[in-house]
């Protein structure tokens, strides 16, 4: 697989993600595929030959093997990583949307006018593509998660696994190949996909309250402004009020002088 093409491609989503969607997009390059092209896939490699069983009885070890293992570890992250990057790509096909959009009105209309104040600000439909593209990315993780936890155990592998599947004669032994290495780089892509679940929470919840922020304040300022239109002599009022007080406020700061001038003994005492 090119991990190159796939990252050329998800690198423009960097433009439209907030600081949690950047964070996201780093830790899935470079502590999931980079591990998983330069360590991971070397230490599973050909792993059904390091299956090793004591009998030779045809067909038992690859049964036994097929049994505890239906479906690799590296392929199975090979297949989350593909399945966990494909929503973000339906924002990166939303704003190609929004710019032939603006590319057509511009033609019709002329260049000065504008269909979308910037094409790829979360507002409107964007702002719903993106909140729906994070809510697959966790289902996403979430399932794959499980899947595994369902397969293997807990994550979990054992050095010895005991096998009694036909065509197996009776009870056979079988040992899996460096299963401590294994161990320790299941249980890292498993942290590191419980932190991008994490890392998606975090960017739900910072989307949605900054949406119901900035409503509320739209709101605050509708109310204003119709408060304001109801009653327009409000305002008139408050700056009547503030003339006459300052003509009252002349006379006395004129006598004050006035004093002070005739009197500058007197201020001087006091």
């Amino acid at each position: 697989m090119d991990w190159k093409t796939f990252q050329a491609l998800l690198s423009g989503v960097n433009k439209y993600s907030t600081a949690f969607g950047r964070i996201w997009l780093s830790v899935v390059f470079v502590f999931r595929v980079m591990v998983y092209v330069v360590a991971a896939e070397r230490v599973w490699g050909d792993e059904q030959k390091d299956f090793d069983c004591n009998t030779r009885q045809p067909g038992c070890a690859n049964v036994c093997y097929d049994h505890f293992f239906p479906i690799s570890h590296i392929r199975l992250w090979a297949l989350q990583l593909i399945f966990v990057t494909c929503p973000s790509l339906m924002v990166v096909m939303h704003v190609a949307y929004r710019e032939e959009r603006e590319r057509k009105h511009r033609l019709k209309h002329g260049e000065g006018s504008k269909l979308y104040p910037d094409t790829g600000k979360k507002h409107g439909g964007l702002w719903w593509t993106y909140l729906i593209s994070l809510f697959f990315k966790t289902g996403i993780e979430i399932a794959f998660l499980y899947l595994l936890h369902l397969i293997y155990d807990s994550f979990d592998l054992p050095r010895l696994v005991k096998c009694e599947v036909s065509p197996c004669p009776n009870l056979v032994d079988c040992f899996i190949g460096r299963p401590t290495e294994k161990r320790v780089f299941t249980y890292f892509m498993v942290g590191a996909s419980a932190f991008c679940i994490v890392l998606n929470i975090c960017e739900i919840i910072y989307l949605i309250f900054k949406r119901v922020f900035r409503f509320a304040h739209k709101v605050k300022n509708r109310k204003r402004h119709q408060r304001l239109q109801k009653n327009p002599g409000n305002r008139a009022h408050d700056c009547q009020c503030h003339f006459h007080e300052h003509l009252d406020m002349k006379p006395k700061l004129r006598i004050h002088e006035e004093l002070r001038a005739s009197a500058p003994n007197l201020s001087t005492a006091a």
